[in-house]
This record gives structure tokens, C-alpha cells and sequence, in this order.
């Protein structure tokens, strides 16, 4: 799921439309009326709460736009590092920035339930406006994440369908791959950002999850040992090649300093002369959501099997 470099800054979505052109003033009041639509209990990790059996109006303030969307969930307002993701613009090219600061305007798009992460500021004043569910990053996996946003907004039998479809799809991938570079090959996910190279675990996005989780490929041992349990390890350009697998998966922004790419110490790693690096949108890998996640999928099935 999710996110920036979330120790760095936690990143961490939706409008299809309930109206072409955007709601009028009368269509917003109206959702006052369908807030008295039945009202169901939800065991949130913080207690009971009361919510919308059927949300028409969200607000998610972090991370979990993708999951919402993904669920065709009607988003009015979104945080800044999800409306940014080109994965979403489709979802989402109606959705109002806000953040947990934003509380007047959170009130005007006038919600049904907000969404957001445990460390979400303000978490009573939203509650007073909304009823309010917050989750803890990484307390569930990236799968269960799905089946409980699916329960928070009564489409779990749907949110487990796709799961299930999506881990026969990923095992099928992964025995694909394995066939193609190897049984034992390895495969690195790197990031640049704020001058400094991050490498990852299992379970920080940017497809850790489908590479090493989903498919069953392997890091490289020093990967391991160093960023696994963490999530993640920053580390210099110069100690790369310590780190790089016989493949590697670089999450690219173009707004980051990657002079690194034109040392001669990047430029001898096996992997980058055997043409076995793999450049992805690092705008569209920050999350661990179904729409990303199946982006990542397709993206390694053609990296790995068509190149």
C-alpha cells in the first residue's frame, strides 16, 4: 500500500462522478437527506463505529484512495500524493485536495465518511463532521488491507474476489518469470529521492509486494539483511552494487537527483550493463492498492517475459 517514503513523510481518491459536470449546491444538500440512509456498525481497530451502509460522499486523507476507488467508492476529497498519482487521474479528476488541516473545507464537501491513517491529525474535530475510520499503516498486509476497506464500505464479497483472482495471477506470473531468468535469480527495488538511494523489502510498495510477496522472486541477500525488516535502507550510490540483484526495479522520479545513473560505479553493475534494469513511474508505484497493483503486475509480466 501506500506512500512516500512513509518515515520520510507519510503519503500517502476517487470521483466517478455523481455528476458529470460536479455537484450544484442542491445536490450537495441533498446528501444530507441520504445521511439518514441505514447506518451500520463497523469494528474500526479503535472501536465501533457508526457509518453509511452505502457511502455516497468520502473524504480519505491518506493512503487508501486506490482501495476506495478501486471499489467504485464515490471520493470528494483526497489527499495531494494520490490526486498527483497518473494511475488515479481518471478516478479522481474531481476530487478536492484536502488535508486534516483543511476542516472548513472538508465540511464544505459536505462527506459521509472520512477515511484515514491512525496518525490522521484532528481526529475528533473530523469526527464531528463525519463519521471517521482510521487504519495503522502496515498493521494489515497488503491483500487484508483490501477485505477490510471492502467491509468498512459493504463490498467485502467483492474486495475478496479480486484478491483471490489477483494472488492466481501473481503466482502465475512469478512461475512464468522464474522459468524465463531462473529459479534462484534476484531482483533489487531502488528509489532516489532527497539526494539519497532507498532499497527495499517486502512490503513498501513500489511493487515489493507483488515481486517478492505475489510472484515468490527473491532479493539478494544483503537486501535482506539490511532492509526486510525495516522496509527499507538508504544507502549511497556508492555501495549500490552491494545491493543490486541480478535484476533491478528502479521507481523513477523525474523531480529526483538521479545523477547517480552517470557514475561509473552504476554503470558496471551487472544488472544495469546486461540491460536487466526496469525504470517504472515512481509517481505511479507508491501505493499497494488494487489499481496500482495490477499497473505493477503488468508492468513486471512485460519487463521481465517481453523484453
Amino acid at each position: 500500500m501506500k506512500k512516500w517514503l512513509v518515515p520520510l513523510s507519510l503519503v500517502f481518491v476517487l470521483l466517478i462522478s455523481a455528476c458529470s459536470s460536479g455537484n450544484t449546491d442542491k445536490d450537495k444538500n441533498s446528501t444530507s437527506i441520504d445521511n439518514k440512509e441505514e447506518m451500520v456498525t463497523y469494528q474500526s481497530e479503535s472501536g465501533s463505529v457508526k457509518v453509511p451502509k452505502n457511502p455516497k460522499r468520502v473524504v480519505v486523507l491518506s493512503s487508501f484512495a486506490g482501495n476506495l476507488a478501486s471499489l467504485d467508492i464515490n471520493i470528494v476529497g483526497v489527499d495531494s500524493w494520490s490526486k498527483d498519482n497518473p494511475r488515479y487521474n481518471k478516478y479522481l479528476k474531481d476530487a478536492e485536495v484536502v488535508s486534516e488541516d483543511d476542516l472548513e473545507k472538508i465540511i464544505e464537501l459536505n462527506p459521509d465518511l472520512i477515511v484515514g491513517l491512525s496518525t490522521t491529525k484532528n481526529i475528533d474535530k473530523l469526527k464531528d463532521i463525519a463519521p471517521t475510520v482510521t487504519y495503522t499503516w502496515g498493521k494489515l498486509d497488503y491483500l487484508e488491507q483490501q477485505i477490510e476497506i471492502g467491509k468498512l464500505v459493504g463490498k467485502e464479497d467483492e474486495a475478496q474476489k479480486w484478491v483471490d483472482d489477483f494472488k492466481k495471477r501473481a503466482q502465475q506470473a512469478g512461475k512464468d518469470v522464474k522459468a524465463k531468468i531462473g529459479e534462484d535469480a534476484t531482483v533489487s527495488v531502488i528509489e532516489s529521492a532527497n539526494k539519497e538511494l532507498y532499497v527495499f523489502g517486502d512490503n513498501w510498495a513500489r511493487g515489493t509486494e507483488v515481486l517478492y510477496q505475489g510472484m515468490g522472486l527473491k532479493m539478494p541477500e544483503k537486501v535482506k539483511q539490511d532492509a526486510l525488516k525495516e522496509g527499507y535502507r538508504s544507502i549511497s550510490a556508492e555501495v549500490l552494487p552491494q545491493y543490486a540483484g541480478d535484476y533491478i526495479i528502479f521507481s523513477k522520479s523525474s523531480e529526483a537527483d538521479n545523477s547517480f545513473q552517470q557514475t561509473e560505479t552504476y554503470k558496471n553493475i551487472p544488472a544495469v550493463k546486461n540491460g536487466h534494469l526496469f525504470e517504472m513511474d515512481a509517481k505511479e508505484a507508491y501505493f499497494s492498492d488494487p489499481i496500482t497493483l495490477d499497473y505493477q503486475l503488468d508492468f513486471f509480466k512485460k519487463s521481465f517475459l517481453e523484453k
